[in-house]
């Protein structure tokens, strides 16, 4: 049986707090093994017809084809944005320890 594909699945949020939020939840549900997150960043954006920019937290969460729709679906319901950015780009090479590790820790 081939091993599940593993992602990182990016998104954002305009605080630490919203992103440590979204880190743990997704981690505790066990749609995602791990989270990184990153920030401040500055985006710069159109929305509703202006060119917005904004500081910004990255969230980059691991997880596996399997459970990606899950995931998406535990963003979509706890973030706070109309349209939040989510963003998945397969793992195309990897540790085999920690790929494996990915797939352990996502498993319901």
């Amino acid at each position: 049986m081939q091993e599940p594909t593993v992602l990182t699945v990016l998104t954002t949020t305009d605080t630490p707090g919203k992103a440590d939020a979204l880190a743990r939840g997704a981690v505790d549900a066990r749609v995602a093994a791990c989270a990184q997150i990153n920030g401040p960043v500055t985006s710069v954006y159109r929305w509703d017809g202006a060119i917005e920019t904004a500081r910004e937290w990255q969230v980059l969460l691991k997880t596996t084809t399997e459970r990606y729709e899950a995931l998406e679906s535990y963003l979509t319901q706890a973030h706070n944005y109309d349209t939040p950015e989510i963003i998945a780009t397969p793992v195309t090479r990897g540790s085999a320890a920690y790929l494996a590790w990915v797939t352990q820790e996502t498993t319901e």
